[in-house]
């Protein structure tokens, strides 16, 4: 493994990190999680102009950048530093890949390109608070009771008079699901004796549909509510003969995977951010004639956050090569987040405590993704799982 960054992977962190730098403040991010979309529409289009930034890892016969998921990764750790609102995670992370993976010709040719010049937006409906599940973060997703599994409740499919689907139910926690234009309902058919659970593309103009944006902690991860009331869909896939449910739950898994090492690297820069502006803060903050940052106690507490922070980027940088890493990588990335975030309001002393402060921000970040894609302990007890930690020696001779 060769840990070092090419030269232009250390270009795209640099102007990324410029951009960022000048267009997404503290303000500005406060400003457009306020918005109808929530976020910059402006900034987005200037990310996808200059940087391809929505299509980094889709294949340059899409339109796209051509990269790999660890340049993804690279991208989305400066994101997290600034705490970017935007399609990103939703469109790049979660949507494209499964386009890749299970969609026809057609529908990787009509996709893809505008999904990666970042004119289309896309959105991953899974029903109920089951998103770590669905991408076997947090357990295993087969055989895919979380989608509803055939009974009431969830999502459901049934063939419609003209050919196509018609899905009918409820998705909640639908990141950018209020503003995306295309929307991968994950949804069962077949019944109960024969379900699968199968994705569908539904159109943000789909009569029956009906999306609300949901208050959430963290503002800077816009989360909807999906209703499906006889709306008509169309399978990402071949047609319902070819299609098989363990395709799609395992295009969700490697998916997932991705995703972790992705949230990995994004955490830690949330992190790594945090924390330095904790270390400016108590360089200027005096208490008794001198700066807090010189007193040994205060030395002590950044000194840990730095090594946890830094040991949750290698773990992270490990995941982007390796994305079989990537939940143990995202385990302990969010570990260090909620930790340097809660240490950086602490050390803030009464302003920090401020709910209206800029450290609430990344605590607000940390707590909702531990939410959305943990906790860090069944993170860790899946990995530990599929190593084979938790196998007796009888059971391991018997696999």
């Amino acid at each position: 493994m060769d840990a070092a960054f090419t030269a232009e992977q250390d270009e795209m962190r640099r102007t990324l990190r410029e951009i960022l730098g000048k267009r997404c403040g503290p303000d500005e991010v406060k400003a457009a999680v306020r918005t109808a979309a929530g976020h910059d529409r402006e900034l987005w289009q200037q990310l996808a102009r200059q940087l391809g930034l929505p299509g980094i890892a889709v294949a340059e016969e899409y339109g796209g950048v051509g990269c790999t998921p660890a340049d993804l990764a690279l991208a989305c750790e400066e994101t997290g530093r600034a705490l970017l609102p935007s399609p990103l995670l939703a469109t790049a992370v979660l949507a494209v890949p499964l386009i890749t993976a299970l969609g026809t010709d057609a529908q990787r040719s009509a996709l893809l390109p505008p999904l990666a010049a970042g004119g289309l937006t896309a959105a991953l409906a899974v029903p109920g608070p089951a998103l770590s599940t669905a991408l076997a973060l947090t357990g295993e997703n087969a055989p895919g009771e979380w989608a509803g599994g055939g009974r009431a409740g969830g999502v459901q499919a049934r063939p419609g008079e003209d050919g196509g689907w018609r899905l009918y139910g409820e998705a909640a926690q639908v990141l950018d699901g209020h503003s995306a234009s295309l929307l991968l309902v994950a949804a069962h058919t077949g019944g109960f004796a024969r379900s699968r659970t199968l994705l569908f593309l539904v159109r943000e103009d789909a009569p029956g549909l009906a999306r609300s944006r949901q208050a959430t902690l963290d503002e800077t991860r816009p989360q909807a509510r999906i209703q499906l009331r006889d709306t008509p869909a169309e399978l990402l896939g071949a047609d319902a003969a070819g299609a098989t449910g363990d395709a799609v739950l395992a295009a969700l898994a490697a998916t997932g995977r991705t995703a972790a090492a992705v949230l990995a690297a994004e955490a830690v820069g949330a992190a790594g951010q945090a924390l330095a502006r904790t270390v400016e803060y108590v360089r200027q903050r005096e208490q008794f004639g001198r700066p807090i940052g010189s007193f040994q106690a205060v030395k002590h507490r950044l000194a840990d956050l730095y090594v946890q922070v830094q040991a949750a980027r290698s773990a992270a940088y490990y995941a982007a090569w390796d994305p079989r890493q990537g939940g143990l990588a995202l385990a302990q990335a969010l570990e260090a987040l909620r930790i340097t975030a809660g240490e950086a309001i602490q050390l803030h002393g009464g302003i920090g405590f401020t709910w209206e402060h800029d450290a609430h921000l990344y605590f607000k970040r940390a707590a909702a993704d531990e939410l959305l894609f943990g906790p860090v302990h069944r993170l860790r007890a899946h990995a530990a799982h599929r190593a084979g930690l938790f196998t007796t020696p009888q059971e391991k001779v018997a696999v």
